[in-house]
């Protein structure tokens, strides 16, 4: 009887202890979303320094400081890429955003690093952000939340936000 109950709080223990972790995960490194995105000809990395008037804006858009100096991000002739990070409920959530002619083409979740809201990583949520532009410095369409997953939501919004608005500062 005792060794019974042992092994069954071994295994709920064993299942929380999985389940709680569940959403944490790294998708896809920064060099491989780069590949994909470039067809293995990765351009040269540039930045755009966050300064005066930029820094005030990314400090708008994101609804706290940016701690860089400068942002990178990855060009050729038809579109840009983006690596950006936000934080998510308590952790760092790092996106990567692909812009063409001022919309968004892509977005993706690389890396997350929360114990919820991961769900926001699925196409079906990520085909809202699709050919999405600015206005102001907002997304000119209403994004769904998901239940339980507001702050991730929140924080993919902002990423492509700061990414559009980025985008015009590009060479």
């Amino acid at each position: 009887m005792l060794q019974t109950i042992s092994k069954l709080l071994f295994s709920v223990i064993l299942f929380l202890v999985a389940f709680s972790v569940s959403a944490r995960g790294i998708y896809q490194t920064d060099q491989d979303f780069l590949a994909e995105t470039f067809n293995n000809k990765v351009p040269k990395s540039q930045v755009i320094w966050i300064k005066g008037d930029i820094r005030q804006n990314v400090t708008d858009i994101l609804g706290h400081n940016y701690a860089g100096l400068r942002i990178r991000y990855w060009q050729d002739m038809r579109r840009s890429a983006w690596i950006l990070e936000e934080i998510g409920k308590t952790e760092l959530i790092t996106f990567g955003i692909i812009i063409s002619d001022n919309k968004v083409e892509a977005v993706k979740v690389l890396a997350f690093r929360e114990s919820r809201g991961d769900e926001i990583r699925y196409p079906a949520f990520t085909q809202q952000f699709k050919q999405a532009q600015l206005e102001g410095n907002k997304l000119n369409r209403h994004i769904d939340g998901i239940s339980g997953a507001t702050l991730s939501v929140r924080a993919m919004t902002v990423a492509v936000e700061l990414a559009l608005y980025l985008e015009q500062f590009t060479e």
